[in-house]
């Protein structure tokens, strides 16, 4: 009897195990069933909410879409947004879930996916509104130059355009601490190395060129003719009209005579 005892222990500590367990895990798949019910209504609510505030507009112009387009994607970019709440929630309820198997090591790497996608949320959103103030500001500035008469209005457009679009890019990598200081640095040198190559060419091998284009962009206006300063009153304060005539020293008559 006492064998039959000993050897029916651990199997009635593992029965007593799986009894502890099933509740938990049951607990863990209603979380997850709920979290998977809750992320479908705020990926629902997420895309209504965008296309209410005519997002799609913004991203059309800023040329996201086409780009996403070009890249196989058939929506536009609200269905991105609604993915990442989705996910965040299911990522947020599998934290729950997991936390009460006890299952900390997984709890703790599911926990630090679920805090990196809001971080993608906000770098999405400043590449959209960043991508649609770039468009902005070059397509004034392509305006402004063809209505001054500038020949490379366009070019000076899509630089601008593409200088604040970089701008963007970096302050959305940063966002989601991607590069860091290796990034900023490198576009702090690249953005130096303009600078000094553009001052070097209008100094030195584009002067002519860069005043020719100044000329063409900012034609200079004629000049009006001064008029003739007089001369300032003497300080008697009359003016002489007749000025005083040369006097020329007199030839002598001995320079008149004849030499022998």
């Amino acid at each position: 009897m006492d064998t039959l005892t000993f050897y029916l222990e651990p199997l009635r500590a593992f029965l007593f195990q799986i009894g502890a367990f099933v509740p938990r895990l049951v607990f863990a798949a209603l979380v997850v069933l709920v979290g998977w019910l809750i992320a479908k209504v705020v990926r629902f609510a997420v895309i209504r909410g965008l296309h209410a505030i005519n997002f799609p507009v913004l991203t059309e112009r800023a040329g996201i879409d086409n780009f996403l387009r070009q890249g196989g994607m058939v929506s536009d970019s609200t269905v991105v947004f609604g993915a990442l709440a989705y996910w965040m929630v299911i990522l947020a309820s599998l934290v729950v879930a997991f936390n009460g198997l006890g299952l900390s090591y997984v709890t703790d790497l599911l926990g630090r996916v679920m805090w990196f996608v809001p971080n993608v949320f906000v770098a999405l959103l400043v590449l959209a509104f960043g991508a649609y103030f770039a468009k902005f500001v070059g397509d004034a500035v392509q305006t402004y130059g063809r209505n001054a008469g500038m020949q490379d209005a366009m070019l000076l457009g899509k630089v601008a355009q593409y200088a604040i679009l970089l701008f963007v890019v970096l302050i959305a990598l940063d966002q989601v601490k991607v590069g860091g200081d290796i990034v900023r640095q490198s576009f702090l040198i690249i953005l130096g190395g303009v600078v000094f190559a553009l001052a070097l060419a209008f100094g030195l091998a584009g002067k002519d060129w860069a005043a020719d284009r100044i000329q063409e962009w900012w034609p200079r206006r004629p000049s009006t003719p001064r008029p003739p300063t007089r001369d300032p009153l003497p300080r008697d304060g009359v003016r002489n009209a007749n000025p005083p005539a040369t006097v020329w020293p007199s030839r002598s008559t001995q320079d008149d005579r004849p030499h022998p």
